[in-house]
This record gives C-alpha cells, structure tokens and sequence, in this order.
C-alpha cells in the first residue's frame, strides 16, 4: 500500500464525532477497507484503565513504562505517557491501514470534517483543512450536509473523497 488517507472528525463535545467514527468504520469494513481509529481524548481525566489486577496493569504499576498484551486476536498497549498525534499516527500506520480516521486533533494539519452548530461554526470555520461541514450552517466555502443523521449522503461523500484521494 502506497497511500495512507487520514480523515479528521471534529466537532465540540456530544456533536456527533463517535457516532459518525462508528458509522463510516463499519461503511469502510463492508465496503473492503482496511481501517485504522485515532481518538484524542481531550477532556483531562485520565483514561479507564483495565483492572488494576490484570498482569499489564501490575507492570505499569511497578515501573514499567509501557505493557504490551497480545492475545485472542488482540494486542493491547500501555504506555506511561501521553502520545504526539504524529507518534499515534506511526502507530497506526504501522498496520498498513487505507484510511485512517482521526476523532479530534482538530489544530493538527490534515483534511478535516466538521460538525457545528451555527454558534459552534463561528470557531470552528477557522480551522485548516476543512473538506465537509456537518451541520446546519450557512457557509459558500465548503461543502455541507445538514445533519449527521444523513448517513446515505455522508456515506457518499465518504465513498467520493475516498475515490478522489486514491
């Protein structure tokens, strides 16, 4: 694979960022691609954390700076530091996705979807990169699909850029 797409969801907290990550992952997985997820946990707490007496976690808490698992089909990771976007895009990209799908990370250079409001748009319009607009908002400068719960038109603007990008 030559070409790896990165996709930015952005939006303000409860616009609708995870519900369209999870609808396009499964578009994506039905259509044949490969995908990789990128979530930027932005609100400050501490992420959950498996339970304290599974063997990573007792690693991590005697010192360890990063727990790896793999098992059952799954690898888990651990680490005693908070990631660089791009160091988390290493990572992802290290499974050779076509498209990596990034919720957050709305200051870091890419081609980014956003979801507004009106009020949330005139923030948000700043932003770089912006290829979509998720909302109800009046702009002539982007594209727009009025609501998030459209998902036959997001589909197909998804299917659209994907072609033009590859």
């Amino acid at each position: 694979m030559d070409t790896v797409k990165i996709l930015h969801v952005v939006g303000y907290k409860n616009s609708g960022k995870t519900t369209l990550m999870k609808n396009w992952i499964s578009y994506l997985k039905e259509s044949g691609y490969k995908v990789a997820a990128i979530k930027h946990h932005g609100h400050g707490a501490k992420l959950a954390m498996p339970d304290e007496a599974k063997d990573s976690m007792q690693y991590i808490a005697h010192g360890a700076d990063m727990s790896l698992v793999s098992g059952g089909g799954y690898t888990q990771q651990i680490m005693q530091k908070e990631s660089s976007y791009k160091e988390l895009i290493a990572l992802a990209r290290r499974d050779e996705p076509d498209i990596i799908l990034v919720e957050g990370f709305k200051e870091e250079q890419g081609k980014k979807v956003v979801l507004a409001t009106e009020e949330e748009w005139e923030t948000l319009q700043q932003l770089d990169g912006i290829v979509l607009v998720v909302g109800d908002v009046e702009t002539d400068h982007y594209e727009t699909i009025a609501s998030r719960t459209f998902e036959d038109r997001l589909n197909s603007w998804l299917r659209s850029w994907l072609r033009e990008a590859f």
